[in-house]
């Protein structure tokens, strides 16, 4: 018999009739003759409304007692999953994530799995039991609860999935699968079949919100085939796989969108060999995601700098380059707000040359000022002004023929 995950998000769980629902589909997926271990997700703004609840008692509650606070979601997930699966006549328990074994690093609010004993889950399985497994949680060295941060249920099903030797993990949410761009912007977006490991991980980082890049992450390196698909659906969703079986004929696969976005131009830094490590590092110290970085050096031996942040990050950023401007040297600092990244995707352009260029020759026929520029093997990303954000996504996506059907290569 083989091993089936699955994971099912939180709008997914967020009513008794949505519970039932995915009762339903991890029941077919016994009949089908398999062992079942789901994931679940706190119910729909269940997480929020903990949250909100935590600060109106203490503005900056402890992290501890905040995965302390935040588990709870999921185990009331898993035990009325475990009763539903219980009414339809099925064997089925509920797990947290430590009795499930998941190990994590002694960090709250953002761990990483270190390891997972399976050995309880594996004797259920043995029983004819459906194991419900709490996502989003694990258990320190020190015994302490800690949750996995943006995406953790992602990375609990993914990790389980490997650790357990299954056959493939399916990842149940909204929408039917990842598609070319976002389609509640894109009418012309299509649902993918297929998509390899690196392009999903680009998608994810570049933010395409289906998948968490760790979950991503994890199904690379185990080979573990995973499968988007919608809970309320039943069709096919698009399968990420070490190489796309499809979709051959496409140079790029996708393209991806983040706004709030912002761009800080350190001015008249002293070209020395230590002055990036200085800046960087620095920012670092205070967990400040640096994103694109573009350096000029001018003939009197000064750099011009220019990185992009969140925008919900400049505020630090300022704060703390104008703290160590003595160690770091500059004479100004700038920054401009209200700008977007949006990239396209995918593994052709490795080998097909001027990808980059007709993007670029795209957003100038749109009037496009392109910013920023970061490339990858697979990858270009461009920072443009949010207002144009999705006059750039439709013409990237017309230009790439996106939303042309499939054909497969013979």
């Amino acid at each position: 018999m083989a091993i089936i995950v699955q994971k099912f998000g939180g709008t997914s769980v967020g009513s008794v009739d949505r519970i039932q629902n995915v009762a339903n589909r991890v029941t077919q997926e016994v009949e089908n003759g398999n062992q079942v271990v789901v994931v679940v997700s706190a119910m729909g703004k269940t997480t929020d409304e903990l949250v909100r609840l935590a600060t109106e008692l203490n503005e900056k509650p402890s992290k501890r007692e905040m995965d302390m606070l935040l588990t709870t979601g999921e185990q009331i997930t898993i035990s009325l999953l475990t009763m539903a699966l219980q009414q339809k006549g099925y064997d089925a328990v509920s797990y947290t994530g430590w009795q499930a074994g998941i190990e994590t690093e002694s960090v709250h609010g953002n761990a990483r799995i270190t390891d997972i004993k399976t050995a309880n889950i594996h004797s259920q399985l043995e029983k004819g039991n459906i194991v419900v497994v709490a996502g989003f949680q694990g258990l320190s060295p020190e015994g302490n609860i800690t949750t996995l941060g943006r995406g953790g249920s992602d990375t609990t099903a993914v990790a389980l999935a490997a650790a357990l030797g299954a056959q493939k993990c399916d990842i149940y949410t909204d929408v039917t699968g990842v598609y070319t761009t976002d389609p509640r912007y894109v009418k012309a977006a299509r649902k993918l079949k297929s998509i390899s490991y690196d392009e999903m991980l680009e998608l994810a980082n570049l933010g395409a919100g289906v998948l968490h890049p760790r979950a991503v992450e994890f199904a690379k390196n185990y080979h573990l085939p995973l499968e988007v698909r919608s809970s309320l659906e039943l069709e096919n969703g698009t399968i990420v796989e070490e190489e796309a079986s499809m979709e051959q004929n496409l140079v790029v696969r996708g393209i991806a969108f983040e706004d709030n976005i912002s761009r800080i131009t350190v001015a008249g830094v002293k070209n020395s060999l230590t002055t990036l490590s200085t800046i960087f590092t620095t920012l670092a110290n205070y967990h400040i995601n640096v994103d694109i970085i573009i350096q000029s050096i001018t003939s009197a031996g000064q750099n011009a700098l220019s990185f992009s942040v969140k925008t919900e990050d400049v505020k630090q950023t300022l704060e703390v380059l104008e703290r160590y401007a003595d160690r770091i040297g500059y004479e100004d600092v700038e920054h401009e707000n209200d700008l977007a990244k949006v990239s396209i995707v995918g593994s052709g352009m490795f080998s097909n040359p001027g990808v980059a260029a007709e993007m670029f020759e795209v957003l100038a026929n749109q009037s496009i000022e392109v910013k920023m520029v970061s490339t990858s093997e697979i990858k270009v990303s461009t920072v443009v002004a949010y207002g144009d954000m999705i006059k750039a996504i439709e013409a990237l996506h017309e230009a790439f023929e996106l939303s042309v059907e499939e054909t497969v290569e013979v």
